[in-house]
């Protein structure tokens, strides 16, 4: 399959980089076509709901930047993966702008799968990002291979890469 990993922590080293980075090599290891972007290195505007790409743009966004480089990759995903770090009990700002200019599309055309992997130091502040993410999944009418979660003291561990090899295995 192809994956689309869409990493949005600004900590090149950090715990949400980690698990993009143990997702891409179980996918990998499976045979899956594997395409990892920090998208916090992007500078992807928010939507401002002009509609242009509702009507002049047919289906293409008014805004010129590095969004541009993701639409490409997302037409030909069939997995979509969203990784992020939990600032302040929701995703952060760094995977909220691409997924919001999403609408420009509606729905990655291949788009059949999604994970949610989601880091934070603190324990039960994942509901937001949980909600939002199977909010996406239903919207769209896409399977959920699953979610990892990983607070503190569950940040690159053994148990946690394990967790991360069995979405691999949902696929």
């Amino acid at each position: 399959m192809d994956i689309l990993i869409l990493q949005a922590s600004p900590r090149a080293n950090g715990n949400t980089a980690w698990m993009a980075e143990e997702y891409k090599n179980a996918a990998e290891a499976a045979g899956h076509k594997v395409t990892l972007v920090n998208v916090s290195k992007k500078k992807i505007a928010g939507c401002v709901a002009c509609e242009y790409c509702h009507g002049k743009g047919n289906g293409a966004c008014i805004q010129k930047d590095d969004m541009q480089e993701l639409y490409p990759l997302m037409a030909e995903a069939e997995v979509l993966v969203l990784a992020a770090p939990i600032y302040y009990f929701t995703l952060n700002a760094q995977i909220q702008a691409p997924i919001q200019r999403m609408y420009c599309v509606n729905k990655p055309a291949k788009v059949k799968k999604m994970a949610l992997l989601v880091s934070s130091y603190s324990p039960g502040v994942y509901t937001g990002a949980i909600s939002e993410y199977n909010d996406i999944c239903g919207y769209w009418g896409v399977e959920s291979t699953g979610i990892v979660t990983a607070k503190i003291d569950e940040q690159k561990t053994e148990a946690t890469k394990q967790k991360l090899q069995e979405l691999v295995k949902n696929l």
